[in-house]
């Protein structure tokens, strides 16, 4: 095999040695994918070089620039997206962790430092960019200088590559959190383009259910840890998010938004990050029979006929055999064909589809279901208006029909509180608020963390302050108290506004 030197000693075109330094580990286990993913930063150095030394217009860059955008289609291609991540110094392609060692120390440097400098711990490719992108996107990283170090780095460069159309390299901070997920901003951008793509993954694998493709499941299992992350780490914008207006498909930001929800009861109970992934996994798949239901039916306004509605229920058993089919192609866990076949049956076994003998459900199925129950119901649909969260609570507590687990139901509203998360409310102050979080102290579930947003003379304030709805005066009386829940179409208020 023929080996082109870049500029500083280092081979592009890696052999058979170059193939066996590249592995950790067991000699050859997983040597093709740290294969590509050298390829990958080798061919990203020699464009970031080659820019900075010719013009733009030069056969070097244009040359740099085809091996890059050539190397990373065959990635996307053979393992349905890129995934670069840094840890500790440590570069990561596909979760596959690549040794740098004395062949490619000079160039995975190079890289680990023009990332850092602009404040990038993650890039991610699932649609290969043109030559054209990645000129754009490389020419920035190179010369990226943040107007200062303000802990906004990476949002300044995110929104610059944007602004530039940079629109299939997505850039984020380190997994194990450096100082730029700490500024808000960052945290709600890394929140909201979690939210994004799960609503984008969620649709193809519905898409290619219903036109019996196999779906990439790279993509599933990505997005569900992507959500995995948020939750345990940004769990109070990852649930404003699930307020987020705009989407015109219910069925898939409804099932994103039970996978958050599921996800966060599952962090209450103690699970663990691995059966978390799990359930997120399940609940992502909850609805997945959905795709095989006629279109016409799943948006259908008003009630459905006996017939219609026998139609739809098929969507349990349905989900199930879809969940088979995808777990001969990869790892989804059993739990998710469970759930999926479950997820409606109620505790009693008195919903469907029928129990022909006693049974215990899963605990996943459990969780999905109250989950689902409480977006569902709070969600406005073409037969359906959007009831108050404080109010599905309640009957969810109250109203044994409904048969839900009243453990999990209690996990809901300790997570949510009584007036969960965009809850619009008037206060005895005459302020109108919304309920950013839940209060910490559990003895105060009923005084939630509120956004003020107007104040007591009708004045919309600026710059709305949080407030805790627990904290007292001096006579021991409380400063704030909710007096009634109100609409916030009625002030206009689009609440996702105040979590993205």
């Amino acid at each position: 095999m023929s080996q082109v030197t870049n500029g500083s000693g280092e081979t592009d075109t890696p052999d058979a040695t170059a193939v066996a330094n590249a592995v950790e580990g067991p000699e050859g286990d997983d040597s093709a994918l740290r294969l590509r993913g050298r390829a990958f930063l080798l061919a990203l150095y020699k464009a970031l070089r080659s820019i900075k030394l010719y013009p733009m217009d030069n056969v070097q860059v244009r040359e740099s620039l085809d091996e890059l955008a050539s190397t990373t289609s065959d990635i996307v291609t053979v393992d349905g997206g890129l995934e670069v991540r840094i840890s500790s110094e440590i570069l990561y392609v596909n979760a596959v962790r690549l040794r740098m060692d004395v062949d490619n120390f000079a160039s995975f440097g190079h890289v680990i430092r023009a990332f850092s400098r602009a404040g990038v711990g993650m890039l991610l490719v699932d649609t290969p960019p043109g030559q054209q992108e990645w000129k754009t996107f490389v020419s920035h990283l190179l010369t990226f200088e943040p107007e200062e170090d303000n802990g906004q780095r990476l949002h300044e460069f995110q929104r610059l590559i944007l602004e530039r159309g940079v629109r299939n390299v997505i850039v984020g901070p380190r997994s194990e959190g450096d100082a730029d997920l700490e500024d808000e901003a960052a945290r709600k951008l890394a929140a909201k383009r979690t939210y994004q793509q799960s609503v984008s993954v969620t649709k193809e694998l519905f898409e290619s259910a219903r036109m019996g493709r196999t779906p990439r499941l790279r993509h599933i299992t990505r997005v569900v840890q992507s959500i995995v992350d948020q939750v345990l780490n940004n769990e109070v914008t990852m649930m404003g998010l699930s307020r987020l207006r705009g989407y015109d498909d219910y069925t898939y930001t409804n099932t994103v938004n039970v996978c958050i929800f599921s996800l966060a009861i599952g962090r209450r109970l103690g699970l663990s990050k691995s059966r978390l992934f799990d359930l997120g996994i399940a609940a992502l798949l909850h609805d997945v029979g959905k795709s095989r239901v006629d279109v016409d039916l799943l948006v259908k306004p008003g009630d459905l006929t006996d017939a219609e509605l026998s139609r739809m229920k098929a969507h349990t058993w349905l989900g199930a055999l879809c969940a088979f089919e995808l777990r001969q192609f990869g790892e989804i866990p059993l739990r998710g064909m469970i759930t999926a076949y479950e997820h409606h049956m109620k505790v009693d076994l008195s919903g469907y589809p029928k129990a022909r003998r006693p049974r215990e459900l899963s605990v996943y199925s459990k969780i999905v279901a109250v989950a689902d129950a409480y977006n569902s119901a709070t969600t406005a649909r073409d037969h359906a208006e959007a009831k108050s969260p404080d109010v599905v609570l309640r009957e969810l507590w109250e109203d044994p029909s409904y048969g839900h687990d009243p453990v999990l139901v209690k996990a809901l509203i300790n997570l949510l509180g009584i007036y969960p998360v965009g809850t619009c409310v008037i206060l005895d102050t005459f302020e109108v608020g919304l309920v950013h979080a839940a209060n910490s102290d559990s003895t105060h579930i009923d005084r939630p963390i509120v956004r003020i947003l107007g104040d007591g003379t009708g004045q919309w304030l600026d710059d709305p302050p949080l407030v805790d709805l627990a904290v007292t005066e001096s006579d021991g009386s409380f400063s704030r108290s909710i007096i009634k829940v109100t609409d916030p179409d009625r002030y206009l208020i689009n609440v996702s506004d105040y979590f993205v």
